[in-house]
């Protein structure tokens, strides 16, 4: 019989040293881009309680969460799907401040399905979110962290996807639909099913105009979505009317800080309709079907927790990201390790540690190791000459 105990899961995997090294310089990088921007690192459990996990997030996550029961308590936990919640939940309950805050995490999530751009069910997520401002300035400041975030990792060429969940929201409401053909019709906009949509709109007895603008919201996207949806939407109730001009000022302002980045429009593409708000988001790159970074605004998800504050934030995978980055990402080679013997001498000891501190790598020759020191990645050695350690090439010694 053979041993598989190697094995791992689908779509678990093991990082080995040299991708390892990767994630944790881009790691790195990107918590000292976030916190030169002013955002904060927090860092929430990996397991929690299932309400709080789920908490403002619909249904969503909950087909995401893997379960189990607390043996101290009997309460249902859940290990965490996305971070977005923990944090609200720091923002409404522990932090309590007044002020806008940007908080920043970074740490291992788990999915019970395989549905991210790496394929993975362990994404690395990191993320930053504003809290406690709810104009179109603080949506931009999250998008221009998000290109930044996307540069800083070798993406090139990104584009971005903006929407807006309150222009279908709007015309549900116009239309006066129950929530289950809501949800009827929200499924069919996603796979944009023009024909299914029509016969949605046909069986609940949606009347023009409404229905002729729900059903437009196929063929709304585009770099020049916003220009025709001003027309084919202009007989929208306001709260659609607000969406659009929201969505037009966050496009606006976004052009001015990022004139070269591409930005597209899709009305049908509603990523997290039932917690989102308001401005939706993704990025893209060209010939990868997938979205790499997604986000946008969420205000009511600190409710729960005893304040709802305007929250807009976004999230990726690293993993992801280094996949598919056309850059390296490590630092520039250093100074190649140095193999030390195996010696408690007070003057080498001393050696060791400020070669270390000077960001050298020094490894112990252990007695009877096999192996030469250029199979450790050492080209040099500490040697002693004349009662003093010195550093000789390898071959010297």
């Amino acid at each position: 019989m053979n041993d598989e105990r190697w094995l791992l899961p689908t779509g678990i995997e093991e990082v080995l040293p040299a991708r390892a090294a990767e994630l944790e310089h881009l790691r790195r990088r990107l918590l000292d881009l976030y916190q030169g921007w002013g955002y904060e690192l927090v860092i929430p459990p990996f397991i929690d309680y299932l309400e709080s996990l789920l908490t403002g997030t619909g249904s969503d996550l909950d087909l995401q969460t893997f379960k189990l029961t607390d043996q101290l308590s009997g309460r249902l936990l859940g290990v965490r799907a996305d971070m977005t919640p923990q944090v609200a939940r720091i923002d409404a309950h522990h932090l309590r401040r007044e002020i806008p805050t940007r908080l920043c995490y970074l740490g291992t999530v788990l999915h019970t399905r395989t549905d991210g751009f790496a394929g993975t069910r362990s994404p690395l997520q990191i993320g930053a979110e504003i809290y406690g401002h709810d104009g179109p300035e603080s949506d931009v400041e999250v998008l221009r962290l998000l290109v930044q975030t996307l540069e800083a990792a070798g993406i090139e060429s990104p584009y971005l996807d903006l929407g807006h969940v309150g222009v279908y929201r709007g015309l549900i409401q116009q239309a006066g639909l129950s929530r289950a053909d809501e949800l009827r019709l929200f499924d069919a906009l996603q796979r944009k099913a023009s024909a299914e949509i029509e016969a949605i709109i046909i069986e609940t007895e949606v009347t023009a105009p409404v229905g002729t603008m729900l059903l437009s919201l196929v063929e709304l996207n585009g770099e020049d979505a916003l220009a025709r949806a001003s027309s084919t939407l202009r007989a929208a109730d306001p709260q659609v009317l607000a969406a659009l001009e929201r969505l037009q000022r966050v496009a606006d302002e976004l052009q001015r800080w990022l004139p070269e980045l591409p930005v597209h429009f899709d009305l049908a593409e509603l990523r997290g309709y039932t917690y989102k708000t308001g401005v939706v988001f993704a990025a893209f790159v060209p010939g990868w079907g997938l979205e790499i970074a997604r986000g946008g605004r969420y205000d009511d998800i600190g409710r729960v927790f005893g304040r709802a504050r305007p929250a807009v934030g976004f999230s990726s995978d690293l993993k992801g990201l280094i996949a598919l980055s056309t850059q390296p990402t490590t630092t520039a080679p250093k100074p190649g390790a140095v193999m030390a013997p195996w010696d408690a001498d007070p003057q080498l000891q001393s050696v060791v540690e400020q070669l270390r501190a000077e960001g050298r790598q020094v490894l112990y020759e252990l007695p009877e190791q096999r192996g030469a020191p250029s199979d450790f990645n050492c080209c040099e050695r500490l040697a002693k000459i004349d009662g003093v350690w010195r550093l000789v090439p390898d071959d010297a010694a």
